[in-house]
């Protein structure tokens, strides 16, 4: 069993893991105040690249908007709650409903009821009044032949308010052209979520539990 957690599992990243190691990947979503809210077993990230799956047993997850109002639906994007039996009662949590703590993260179910987070509801961009989720852009990035890493933050714009800028690191010995990778994402993604600044760089920020620090990079040109 090769289980996974503390960072966003890339669908490609996903995928080679089991075609390299056959079906032995588990990706664990949770929080350390309510520990465990849902696992993508091997069958579902098969049917599913990126998915971090169901709730277990005694597990539950909902999905609210900015009034608090519950959001159901397939596709349709929500603030994730999640609450269980292992809620820790030792620690402050974000204010939640029904119950349930806010992550702070921002997902959405698929039509089989699995759950995907987007991102990090202080991460999420909005760039002409239009929605951008970084998760969505970066995993496109990772699937180019040339990038082994890519991270994308919002930055100030006076047109848009905000504006893309990808930090991509090469695979060895490559040589990136910015403006091919562009290009890349325009021809899968809505033009507002292009970035606009492609920035190479030899290594990404990261915590030890291998999330982005994302603060790092607003100050990098």
């Amino acid at each position: 069993m090769l289980f996974c957690s503390g960072s966003a599992l890339a669908p490609s990243l996903s995928k080679l893991a089991m075609e390299r190691l056959g079906d032995v990947l588990y990706n664990f979503y949770g929080t350390t105040e309510v520990a465990v809210a849902t696992v993508a077993t091997p069958e579902d990230l098969r049917a599913a690249p990126g998915t971090v799956g169901f709730s277990p047993h005694n597990c539950t997850v909902r999905l609210y908007d900015v009034d608090n109002h519950e959001v159901s639906g397939a596709g349709k994007v929500g603030r994730v709650h999640v609450g269980g039996s292992l809620r820790s009662t030792g620690r402050s949590v974000r204010d939640g409903v029904d119950g349930l703590a806010d992550t702070g993260d921002l997902g959405h179910f698929d039509n089989a009821g699995r759950l995907f987070i987007d991102g990090r509801e202080d991460d999420m961009i909005i760039s002409g009044g239009e929605n951008v989720f970084p998760g969505e852009v970066e995993h496109l990035l990772m699937t180019h032949y040339q990038v082994r890493d890519a991270a994308v933050i919002g930055v100030a714009d006076h047109e848009f308010g905000q504006r893309l800028r990808a930090f991509v690191v090469p695979t060895p010995g490559a040589a990136l052209d910015p403006a091919e990778l562009r290009e890349f994402v325009r021809v899968s993604l809505a033009r507002h979520k292009v970035p606009r600044d492609v920035v190479v760089v030899p290594r990404l920020p990261r915590t030890a539990t291998g999330k982005v620090i994302r603060n790092r990079l607003e100050s990098t040109p």
